[in-house]
């Protein structure tokens, strides 16, 4: 069986308290089993994780740093706020490690479709509270029993481009563990594991898209292990195992 990627059309610009499980519900006829990819923008907005730079005062680091690199200081100050620590500061560019532990470009800050000029918006304060409180709301609205996935784009090591991953779950495990299975050829794995939220975050943005207003996509046919308890957390490399933090 093949797998089936379906865009989630006809969604309105998403607005802070918006009930995204029953926007998303309302918009496509959804099937157990089926993984709902949610951008992670669109949950920010609906939890009001959005900041108008007028309400900011950069701090003499930030200001520093913006001057330098021709960037609007407020929004390295918004940048910093949302970081634990920055991980690399080359050129103008700042990596950072988010609360969340997330590594990635200005700790997820983005001013693109922010909805107004002068705004910014933030990643989720807890991505994986996000899945789990639209995962609710679908099976609420719906009965069927779905995997959610709250996805956001990030640059990768040693490769151009981005691409989707996840960075909040619910419903099913991030990872595929094929360690201590045997290959065609009688070879055992030792440390073969796919995160199998990231290639579905990946795979769900060939029918989502930066400028296609379709912020949804559905995944249906994966075969995927149902886990109520998932998180992200197992994803996340611990720092001292991460050879190049």
């Amino acid at each position: 069986m093949g797998v089936e990627l379906i865009p989630v059309v006809g969604l309105p610009e998403i607005a802070p308290g918006d009930d995204l499980a029953a926007m998303i519900a309302e918009a496509l006829d959804l099937r157990d089993g089926d993984i709902v990819v949610v951008t992670s923008k669109i949950v920010s907005k609906a939890e009001g994780r959005i900041i108008d730079l007028g309400d900011v005062s950069p701090s003499p680091f930030a200001e520093d740093w913006a001057s330098r690199w021709e960037k609007d200081p407020r929004v390295v100050e918004v940048v910093l706020a949302e970081s634990r620590r920055i991980v690399r500061q080359i050129g103008p560019v700042l990596i950072t490690e988010t609360r969340h532990g997330l590594v990635c470009a200005n700790s997820g800050v983005d001013q693109s479709s922010s909805g107004a000029h002068d705004r910014v918006v933030v990643l989720p304060e807890d991505p994986d509270a996000s899945a789990r409180r639209i995962r609710d709301g679908l099976r609420s609205a719906t009965g069927h029993d779905v995997a959610v996935i709250v996805s956001d784009t990030f640059g990768r090591p040693w490769r151009e481009g981005q691409t989707d991953v996840a960075i909040g779950i619910a419903g099913m495990r991030p990872l595929r563990s094929y360690i201590g299975e045997v290959d065609p050829h009688g070879h055992e794995f030792r440390v073969q594991e796919l995160c199998v939220a990231d290639e579905l975050a990946s795979a769900a943005e060939l029918v989502k898209g930066n400028t296609s207003r379709v912020p949804v996509a559905v995944v249906r046919g994966f075969e995927h292990e149902i886990d109520d308890e998932a998180t992200m957390a197992p994803v996340i490399r611990d720092a001292e195992r991460d050879l190049f933090r």
